[in-house]
């Protein structure tokens, strides 16, 4: 079994616990609609980043309360470049499977698909 990376990203409406937390369920939802055989079990890790304009919440309570609560997770700062997406929330999340790379969907919601529309799925 190999370890695949799942990427995606989400824009919060606003700093705030509620457009935080909402926009990483939501993207969390989508990539688990997305590759239907991910299985909660078979999460390694998650790696949250924020830009510098989202302060409010950590992204990781958001899988907590999905009940992810045995999968690891970190959140850290994004790399602020100039021009870079607004209250943008990445993740990376690292899941074990046997689906080939090319098999792996990408979620990237709303005004955050303009940083990835190559591996754009939905």
């Amino acid at each position: 079994m190999s370890i695949r990376g799942v990427r995606g990203a989400a824009v919060a409406k606003e700093d705030s616990p509620e457009s935080i937390l909402e926009a990483t369920r939501n993207l969390l939802l989508s990539i688990q609609e997305t590759n239907p055989s991910l299985k909660i079990e078979d999460i390694a890790s998650i790696l949250f980043t924020l830009s510098e304009d989202l302060e409010s919440a950590y992204p990781a309570e958001a899988a907590r309360k999905l009940g992810w609560c045995h999968v690891p997770v970190i959140c850290a700062r994004e790399i602020p470049v100039p021009g870079s997406q607004p209250r943008c929330i990445r993740v990376l999340l690292h899941w074990n499977t046997d689906l080939p790379q090319q098999d792996i969907r990408h979620v990237y919601h709303g005004e955050a698909a303009a940083l990835r529309p190559d591996l754009l799925s939905v």
